[in-house]
């Protein structure tokens, strides 16, 4: 039996999915502005051409910050680590297994 493969980084930070995920939080935003300001109700049509223009500008900001905080985000990687497989929990340092015991006893 064969050991699993642990993922690389590169894996883990593919360019696809991350748009994937921007734009999965531009469509929840843009929903959430459009049902909240009533497109689904009776009204005239000048309403709902108001609610359609004000849900497309809040996707569209919510798409383009999403995107700049993860590309930013991925900037803090180190590109040595990219092609390292990963063995431990990602936001975790080694640090934090040498902590003296009892250290957060004292308080």
């Amino acid at each position: 039996m064969t050991e699993p493969t642990r993922p690389t980084r590169r894996e883990l930070l593919k360019p696809v999915q991350l748009v994937g995920l921007a734009f999965a939080a531009a469509a929840f935003g843009g929903l959430v502005t459009l049902f909240s300001m009533g497109a689904l109700q009776q009204g005239p049509a000048d309403q709902l051409q108001r609610a359609v223009v004000v849900a497309l500008i809040v996707a569209g900001i919510s798409f383009i910050v999403t995107l700049v905080g993860l590309a930013l985000l991925i900037l803090v990687v180190d590109p040595a680590q990219v092609t390292k497989p990963i063995d431990r929990p990602v936001m975790r340092t080694d640090d934090d297994d040498t902590a003296a015991p009892g250290a957060d006893d004292r308080r």
